[in-house]
């Protein structure tokens, strides 16, 4: 059964960061098919922010990138009442 789509609603972007008046809906729960190769690194699904609404991008694998470590995108409540989407992705770091 398919969640239902998010309504339209308010947003925008500032400085790269996304920001809307509306919270994500519940995060789809994923199954995560068997890795396509050795050391295969699964990067989990998140609600993006396009066209003046929430939009899932699933999961998939990618190849490790060595000497980087992978933030998950996600939301946060800001005090503001705005919903503000941290984009992820991989970070120079250690492991």
């Amino acid at each position: 059964m398919a969640p239902a789509r998010p309504a339209y609603a308010t947003g925008y972007y500032d400085d790269g960061a996304v920001f809307a008046d509306v919270a994500p809906p519940s995060p789809y729960v994923e199954s995560i098919p068997i890795a396509p190769f050795a050391g295969a690194i699964w990067i989990g699904g998140f609600w993006d922010w396009s066209g003046g609404r929430h939009v899932w991008r699933p999961g998939h694998y990618e190849r490790p990138r060595p000497g980087f470590i992978y933030r998950q995108p996600g939301w946060t409540h800001g005090p503001d009442g705005r919903w503000m989407l941290h984009r992820g992705g991989w970070d120079h770091g250690r492991r």
